[in-house]
């Protein structure tokens, strides 16, 4: 069966061993041979320490360093080894979005806007990025995998695990524990994957092989979701929403943000055209997007513009992580006609039915609280209509939203059609969300209204979810 196939590319291994996390820590700093680039990645920060500033304090003062970096083009076609591979990348990905994201950053600090990026990578820099990306087979651009997240950690005490609170990014921006501590979260979540994904797979294993009794399995898929989701929470903690655009501007990407760099990026040797690409997003992890796909929130996508984001954004993501989603969508395409939700509804498996809707519900509860932290993070702190991805910010995500709730309402009637008693457990799932999905709605309805204003107010759009009982951070 396909979906058990073999999803790695060296670097990253998706499974039930290390789930979305790469296979080995990244390499903290590139070989010696590339000590001139590894010099200006540890100069670059904004912040180097309490009584140091580094190259992006000054307005300028990295092109001169960058400009002086060797083209290092030979010694990248020669490398093989893809742990060097990504390492590369991340810090061609870094260099390249200080230097064209600089003036954007200096203006952001003297008026609250952003200003014009640079839109044209030097040769220097272009052509071994590119050539790097290549071997990886990834845009050339700062993303989510190899960049700055997932292949940009390192333990701060070898012997502790990856709580956000142990580890560190090997290269940095603002340098500031604020940034650390956003994008560390991501690893920290991403700990528990492993059981997420094997979970996926036995049950569709199970399914496959004929044996009903999957509820054990769908439990514990809920039970991973809900210790994620906690963890999730975290970010009010680790960085502080105040302090977003300290960093934000320079994981922008080109794709979607003219205003900084009108037709495109001009990558010097490489290309005569433009390039225009996403830009680094936690859009781009996979948890949810798997989780939508087995449990079969993807049947709820509605047919415009905003799907089609989510769906371009899948291929900002390594070919090993795009080839799963393709496997598993087809796998429970298999399964049944209507996905999971139909397979389970087929076999009158209330038990089962009522885990799926607590999935749903934590489905619901991440992009809920990711829905607060743009409300947060960014609205609260900026006028600029598109997030680092390019998407729109004020409905992007209302969009996937509003799709788990139809999906939990069907789940929800689905259960009841059946008029079978579940377990204990699995019924409490069950009365609990047939009691608040009219809040759920709700809230999201009245935001939206909110939103749809011409001066809306971004603390009161934040307000209602207090009012409805959803406020992320209590």
């Amino acid at each position: 069966m396909s979906i058990l196939s073999n999803y790695s590319d060296g670097f990253f291994n998706v499974g039930a061993e290390n789930g979305f996390l790469p296979i080995n820590a990244p390499l903290v700093k590139l070989p010696a041979k590339y000590q001139d680039l590894q010099d200006v990645l540890d100069a670059m920060p904004v912040v180097l320490s309490e009584n140091e500033n580094g190259l992006l304090h000054t307005k300028d003062a990295i092109i001169a360093p960058v400009m002086a970096i060797k083209n290092h083009l030979a010694e990248v076609e020669k490398e093989t080894d893809v742990f060097v591979l990504q390492a590369l990348f991340r810090s061609y990905s870094f260099i390249s979005s200080a230097y064209l994201l600089e003036p954007s950053f200096q203006q952001f600090r003297i008026d609250g806007k952003y200003g014009k990026a640079r839109n044209i990578l030097p040769a220097n820099i272009a052509q071994p990025y590119c050539k790097v990306a290549e071997k990886l087979d990834v845009f050339a651009w700062m993303d989510y995998h190899y960049s700055y997240s997932l292949g940009n950690y390192k333990k701060l005490d070898e012997k502790g695990d990856l709580n956000w609170e142990n580890i560190t990014m090997c290269n940095k921006f603002s340098g500031q524990p604020d940034e650390v501590g956003f994008i560390m979260l991501h690893v920290d979540i991403n700990r528990f994957s492993a059981k997420l994904v094997g979970s996926v797979m036995q049950t569709i294993q199970a399914l496959f092989n004929g044996n009903g009794a999957v509820s054990h399995l769908l439990s514990q898929n809920w039970e991973t979701m809900k210790q994620m989701n906690l963890r999730r929470k975290e970010m009010w903690k680790a960085s502080r929403w105040q302090r977003y655009n300290d960093f934000r501007v320079f994981i922008m990407g080109v794709k979607g943000n003219t205003e900084l760099f009108g037709d495109g990026v001009t990558y010097e040797g490489v290309w005569e055209e433009p390039k225009a690409f996403r830009g680094q997003t936690g859009a781009q992890d996979d948890i949810i997007p798997m989780q939508d796909i087995f449990s079969g929130v993807i049947f709820y996508y509605p047919q415009n513009e905003l799907t089609k984001y989510l769906l371009d954004l899948r291929l900002y993501r390594p070919k090993c992580v795009q080839q799963f989603f393709i496997d598993l969508e087809s796998a429970m395409k298999e399964v049944h006609e209507k996905g999971l939700m139909g397979k389970l509804l087929e076999n009158k498996d209330v038990d089962s039915l009522c885990y799926l809707l607590g999935i749903l519900e934590e489905i619901y509860h991440f992009r809920n609280g990711h829905w607060q932290f743009v409300q947060k993070y960014i609205m609260a702190n900026t006028k600029y209509a598109y997030a680092t991805g390019g998407t729109p910010i004020t409905s992007w995500i209302p969009n996937q939203i509003m799709s788990v709730i139809h999906q939990m309402e069907d789940v929800a009637a689905a259960i009841q059609s059946l008029g079978k008693t579940a377990t204990t457990s699995a019924h409490a799932i069950y009365e609990k969300n047939a009691q608040l999905l009219p809040t759920k709605r709700g809230l999201l309805e009245g935001q939206l209204e909110l939103i749809h204003k011409n001066d809306f107010s971004a603390e009161a759009v934040f307000a209602l979810n207090q009012k409805f009982g959803y406020d992320d951070r209590e």
